[in-house]
């Protein structure tokens, strides 16, 4: 008899499983403690009818809404002005920054089409039914002007150092944005947003991913009397996951960073087309899957808080997937090489189309049209992650749920990495910049991510939503502050694309001056 055969060795690993188990269920307990916590604090609730509404929730949507009708719905009325952008058509080598509008993009697309777009939508139909895909959808159009607004301050209040890095993003518009109030008021309101920040980027942008990937990576080798089955397997997984990350983050090996930015863009088209072949066998169910999300958007069974719940539900889920007012992509979006600041925003607007609009759509019909009875108990239970996704395309091509699962670890891998780099920037303007606190920062990261693996999907999303709309409050406040000032630029811009004068360097406004010479002198 061999050891691994002895009654011994399988009490031992019996013992170690229990042990696992046992740890796994204390994690949950805490992170399920600190829901509550942060829950009732961020999503204070109002009556409407007989309905509880999340306040912070309903600011978003008003926000999206209203910058929307302020910009004269500019989303939807220039989309040949947001194609010769990306296309690089009024831009010149010579003008500042560090990537083209088209590179600044597809890295900022790269991060959100992803698992957000997988198993953000089966979290939602399955909370929400398929009537969240339609208010999913008009989040996401709403949430193009937002993104709009945003990445325009991101690359106005930027500034390059020294060393021709640029500094952009909310943590410089902010400042401009509530400078009214005083230093100290300031510095807290843009220290709260850091945390805020950083706890998105360690759950939704760390446990959440390193979560859905071992899930999906469960799903396809047998569920959970498969060999991924059990907690030890889980934490090695984790383990495994946290060190290939590490090696980005912390040893700084570029080299794997360029092959998996090459990797993910092609595995987003893969699923895209997977999309497109489901979505073309099934034609002739469109209309019938169209009309349940329409049913189901306006006149919904079993779910909790009727209309407005659903409604809530989808935005929550498009603001996960495509993170409008966030104020993370203006970090990314500052580095783009231009002297219009405007420019990028009509750039950016493209974002949520791409991720919401489109993906995420695709993703709500592939599982609407393999919709059978067993997966009632995930609507009726509230529960659906990328496993949901997974089951659903199988159903239409076997053996998709291998190609999806090399998907959903890549796509894993590059969103860790990309908030990774968003996260040490919060916790840079909260500690400051020095080798032993970004190394501190790191390790944190990839502790969660070992953790994550062993946390139920639900805890994850309540935190990462708690921090995700507290980031929205904050940072579309600020927007809001400063949306005349983009209205401004956008009439420059716009007139002088009509008059052929985008390639000329205008003149600074008077107000433009003089806001440059306040943040110049906060610096």
């Amino acid at each position: 008899m061999s050891t691994t055969d002895s009654p011994l060795f399988a009490a031992a690993a019996g013992d170690e499983q229990s042990a696992v188990q046992g740890i796994a269920e204390t994690i949950d307990g805490w992170f399920a403690s600190i829901n509550e916590v942060l829950g009732a604090i961020i999503f204070a609730e109002v009556p409407i009818g007989d309905t509880q509404a999340q306040v912070v929730v309903l600011w978003s949507i008003f926000a999206a809404v209203a910058f929307s009708i302020y910009f004269g719905f500019v989303q939807l009325r220039t989309p040949k002005v947001s194609l010769e952008t990306v296309r690089g058509r009024w831009t010149t080598d010579k003008d500042p920054g560090e990537v083209t509008h088209f590179q600044a993009l597809t890295s900022a697309t790269a991060a959100t089409v992803g698992l957000g777009n997988i198993a953000g939508v089966a979290a939602a139909v399955s909370m929400g039914g398929p009537g969240a895909t339609f208010w999913m959808i008009l989040a996401g159009i709403f949430g193009m002007c937002t993104k709009f607004v945003e990445c325009t301050l991101g690359v106005k209040y930027r500034y390059i150092d020294e060393d021709g890095v640029v500094h952009g993003g909310p943590f410089q518009y902010l400042k401009v944005a509530f400078a009214k109030l005083g230093r100290i008021p300031v510095a807290i309101i843009t220290g709260i947003f850091a945390v805020a920040i950083i706890l998105f980027g360690v759950v939704g942008g760390g446990m959440f991913q390193s979560n859905q990937a071992y899930s999906q990576l469960r799903a396809a080798t047998g569920g959970e009397d498969g060999f991924f089955g059990n907690e030890i397997v889980a934490l090695i997984f984790g383990i495994i996951f946290a060190a290939l990350v590490g090696v980005v983050i912390i040893g700084g090996i570029k080299s794997i960073g360029n092959v998996t930015a090459k990797l993910v863009p092609a595995m987003a088209a893969v699923y895209v087309a997977a999309c497109l072949v489901v979505i073309g066998a099934n034609f002739s169910q469109i209309p019938s899957a169209v009309g349940a999300i329409f049913e189901g958007a306006f006149s919904p069974e079993g779910i909790q808080g009727g209309v407005l719940g659903v409604i809530i539900i989808g935005v929550m889920r498009a603001a996960f997937s495509n993170e409008a007012g966030i104020g993370s992509a203006p970090i990314a979006h500052s580095a783009v090489k231009t002297r219009r600041p405007v420019s990028e925003g009509f750039t950016a607007i493209l974002e949520p189309f791409i991720d919401t609009v489109v993906v995420c759509t695709m993703t709500a019909l592939v599982i609407i049209f393999a919709w059978p009875p067993e997966y009632d108990e995930a609507l009726a239970a509230g529960e659906g992650d990328v496993a949901l996704t997974s089951a659903a395309f199988n159903t239409f091509i076997p053996g998709f749920d291998v190609i999806l699962t090399v998907a959903v670890l890549l796509f894993a891998f590059s969103t860790v990495i990309t908030w990774s780099y968003y996260g040490i920037q919060a916790w840079r303007h909260l500690f400051g910049k020095s080798q032993l606190s970004d190394t501190l920062f790191r390790v944190f990261v990839l502790v969660l991510i070992v953790t994550g693996c062993l946390v139920t999907v639900g805890n994850i999303f309540e935190i990462a939503d708690s921090a995700l709309f507290a980031c929205i409050f904050i940072n579309v406040l600020g927007c809001a502050i400063l949306a005349p000032r983009v209205k401004e630029e956008m009439k420059q811009y716009l007139a002088d694309r009509k008059a052929g004068r985008l390639l000329e360097d205008p003149e600074p406004l008077p107000h433009q001056i003089k806001e440059q010479q306040k943040v110049d002198a906060e610096r």
